[in-house]
């Protein structure tokens, strides 16, 4: 797959949002800085960190790039969106502050939205690696098969709604290069939260271009303590309620929207499960009374489901035994 790049090329937004992170920060600006695809910005977006990074961002040396401090903390995806308002570039990439990309990531993506203009976006697959940057190769190759990136054809995919909010298989904030100026960042609501990869891809989807999958893991996401899909497990109730809300807002606008009425059903089974999600949230967190209405409106909406009927008769027990029978 050798691709010669034109010798005119395109600015390249790399986008970074960061929060108290450093030690991770300067790894991804690094792999930002040693893009082998030179002609780049980097926006490294903090969010109020309490260990401001501008100093450790100021000693890279490199006027590519750019520094934003918030005054106070705004929240991620205040911080995301930020972020991708001050970028400039022709194309636009979101790099995580924990974590990384290969080398040629940009320069193996880029060919192919410059030669096919009616491409939104270009995707390519990913390693995970640990907490001390060392590649899982197991945990690499579930997140392939889950994602079913390993059963993607090389190429063009003009009607990619299966491949994207189905299967879920563009990774849109860790291994993605969108072009700029086709989506409008100020039309990705505040109810997504976390979710805002998820509703960026469904934006993606319905505005009539086509993406490009490059097959080679290009991009190292990072498998950590402080990740929002471990915070969202059992050990942070509050992550589990909010990652539930922004699933429930998804599911609800990908039901309504008429493009998408051929996975009604399968929105319609995800949106009833971040309803239950939600209920166990709520309970954990003692507001058992919200808590019951959510699993109630599952019930009611679906003819039977054994993890509502079990976390609605949890419920009623004592939270002491509640939280030791979900492990909490």
């Amino acid at each position: 797959m050798t691709i010669n790049i034109q010798i005119s090329e395109p600015l390249i937004s790399v986008i970074i949002p960061t929060y108290n992170r450093p030690e991770y920060l300067k790894q991804a600006i690094n792999s930002a800085v040693n893009q082998t695809y030179q002609n780049i910005e980097i926006i490294v977006s903090d969010n109020c960190s309490p260990e401001n990074p501008e100093n450790l961002v100021a000693s890279f040396c490199d006027p590519r790039i750019r520094f934003w401090r918030h005054p106070e903390n705004v929240g991620m995806l205040n911080n995301q969106m930020n972020a991708f308002k001050m970028a400039q570039g022709k194309y636009v990439a979101s790099l995580h502050d924990d974590d990384m990309w290969d080398q040629d990531f940009l320069a193996k993506l880029v060919p192919h939205l410059e030669t096919n203009p009616n491409l939104i976006l270009a995707f390519c697959d990913q390693y995970i690696i640990d907490g001390q940057s060392q590649i899982i190769p197991a945990a690499t190759e579930e997140n392939s098969r889950s994602y079913k990136r390993d059963q993607i054809a090389y190429g063009i995919h003009e009607n990619f709604q299966q491949i994207a909010l189905v299967d879920k298989s563009i990774p849109t904030a860790a291994a993605c290069l969108i072009r700029n100026g086709l989506i409008n960042w100020d039309s990705i609501p505040s109810e997504v939260g976390g979710m805002w990869d998820l509703y960026l891809t469904y934006l993606c989807c319905i505005s009539g271009y086509g993406v490009y999958y490059y097959p080679e893991k290009l991009t190292y996401y990072r498998e950590h303590e402080q990740t929002d899909t471990l915070l969202s497990g059992r050990r942070n109730i509050q992550a589990k309620i909010r990652k539930a809300k922004s699933e429930i807002f998804c599911y609800q606008t990908f039901m309504e929207d008429k493009r998408l009425q051929q996975f009604h059903s399968h929105f319609r089974k995800l949106w009833l499960e971040a309803h239950t999600t939600l209920g166990i949230g709520l309970m954990l967190d003692q507001q058992t009374t919200a808590a019951r209405s959510y699993f109630w409106q599952a019930l009611q909406k679906q003819k039977f489901n054994l993890r509502t009927l079990i976390a609605l008769t949890l419920s009623f027990t004592p939270p002491k035994f509640t939280h030791k029978l979900l492990g909490v």
